[in-house]
């Protein structure tokens, strides 16, 4: 007989996946922080647009740690693991400039937002709270992601190269994440 989660359980999940969210969006704060100290070299014209970007993620972070807090939950503890990992990703990818930053986006999100539509699905019912702060996200992480795949050509060498382990990356920091 298979038993049903109870509300608790609903709770503790939907927190996990809020602090994850949290601390993955600080990692994307530092990504857009690496990234804008090289691109004021390596891609001038892509700096107000990771700004942008930035600003973005600087909101969703406030939005899941406002949610946190409000649940009394403490950061998850790969909050300032992301934060560094992120700022290291971010000064790489823009110092090969526009090409790599714009394919360690959309590697990126592309792997977020596979993971918030499926975090929707699993909390739509359970926890409101938590879904009416993941839906609040997504719209913006999805123009990062299109906006920046406007920036490569299918087959390009480094968007090809780093698609895969930005991708790997970015599922190992999460899979830590929840478990963590």
């Amino acid at each position: 007989m298979k038993s049903f989660p109870s509300a608790s359980e609903d709770s503790e999940f939907a927190s996990r996946v809020l602090k994850v969210n949290h601390a993955g969006e600080n990692g994307a704060v530092n990504i857009y922080a690496g990234q804008i100290f090289f691109a004021r070299i390596t891609a001038p014209g892509m700096v107000a647009e990771l700004a942008e970007f930035k600003s973005h993620e600087e909101g969703h972070r406030a939005i899941f740690w406002a949610e946190l807090l409000r649940r009394n939950r403490p950061r998850c503890r790969s909050y300032w693991l992301c934060g560094i990992g992120g700022f290291t990703l971010g000064l790489v990818t823009g110092l090969f400039g526009r090409k790599a930053i714009a394919a360690t986006t959309v590697a990126v999100e592309r792997v977020v937002l596979r993971h918030l539509e499926h975090q929707l699905e699993l909390l739509q019912g359970k926890d409101e709270a938590a879904v009416k702060a993941i839906e609040s996200i997504v719209a913006e992480e999805r123009q990062h992601h299109d906006q920046s795949a406007s920036h490569i050509t299918v087959g390009q060498f480094l968007p090809r190269v780093l698609s895969p382990v930005v991708s790997a990356s970015t599922e190992a920091v999460i899979w830590v994440g929840m478990r963590a």
